[in-house]
């Protein structure tokens, strides 16, 4: 008897606070939000107001130790030095080209598995793009490490026609960053052509459109936002790609590794470089907004 009444007393509990959460949808949809926005606002977003501060802080010339006063010169030698500029502007330009060879490559390898391929090939095809994804960073760009040298995979395919690999440098980060983040363009345009109504192209036919007329007036304006979302993914993590530089760049410099070379020697500087990356990437989200790719993530 006695020890019923405290299960029956916690039954009843737990049936009144269902009944309270069921009544109160906003209320249930902000206890399920509470943790994860928790965590997004202290660890990431408090991680990011930590950086921002830190850059206005200064260091000792001579013992290299962090002094917490408010100055701006970090911020200020990033827009007066020239190597800081260069490498700021080199930076955005590889995250725009590999975005560009993305998107390039992404939509005839999604046209094909989404409207040329059988349907029962098609699942197949999703897990050999997303096949890439399951290997180490690291073995897939020493992998092309191995193909860009001297000597390697590419020379002996250009061999034939007269010509070399590209070897270490600029267009080896460009090509072996696009290798890397290709799978997150071709997705979400694969989808998006997946979805497209056949209707659509029937009815661009039988009112005698070309197949190009076609392509620019019915599928890009509809692929468009789902290429921009993909963009989303391509730019940012090539904007702030520091290894793939190091292993096959040779002597190019870009973002990241001028903030790793200076966490040791010089924190709030490495801090301020930092902040460009969050800056850039918020900018280019705001110029993608209207596109409607935010809701295509």
């Amino acid at each position: 008897m006695t020890t019923d009444l405290p299960t029956a007393a916690g039954r009843g509990t737990v049936r009144r606070l269902a009944g309270i959460l069921h009544r109160r949808p906003r209320l249930r949809l902000a206890l399920l939000l509470t943790a994860p926005l928790l965590w997004l606002a202290v660890l990431y977003l408090g991680s990011l107001a930590v950086l921002f501060v830190s850059a206005f802080w200064t260091t000792d010339s001579f013992t290299s130790q962090v002094v917490k006063v408010w100055s701006t010169d970090n911020f200020h030698a990033l827009f007066t030095t020239p190597v800081f500029r260069q490498v700021i502007l080199r930076s955005v330009g590889v995250a725009l080209a590999v975005t560009v060879l993305c998107a390039v490559i992404a939509f005839p390898v999604a046209f094909y598995t989404a409207r040329v391929a059988r349907p029962k090939w098609r699942p197949l095809l999703v897990v050999a793009i997303l096949t890439p994804l399951w290997a180490s960073y690291l073995v897939k760009v020493y992998a092309w490490r191995l193909i860009l040298s001297e000597g390697g995979l590419a020379d002996w395919m250009l061999a034939p026609f007269g010509l070399s690999g590209p070897g270490y440098g600029l267009p080896a980060t460009v090509l072996t960053l696009t290798y890397l983040w290709l799978p997150y363009m071709i997705l979400p345009v694969h989808t998006a052509l997946e979805q497209l109504p056949a209707n659509l192209l029937d009815a661009s036919a039988d009112l005698g459109a070309r197949p190009g007329r076609t392509f620019r007036s019915v599928v890009l304006p509809l692929v468009l936002p789902s290429v921009a979302a993909g963009s989303v993914f391509t730019f940012s993590l090539s904007l702030g790609d520091y290894i793939t530089v190091q292993i096959v760049g040779g002597k190019t410099q870009l973002i990241g590794n001028l903030v790793y070379s200076n966490i040791e020697l010089n924190l709030p500087m490495a801090a301020a470089l930092g902040t460009v990356p969050v800056a850039v990437i918020v900018l280019y989200l705001l110029a993608i907004r209207r596109t409607g790719a935010l809701n295509s993530l």
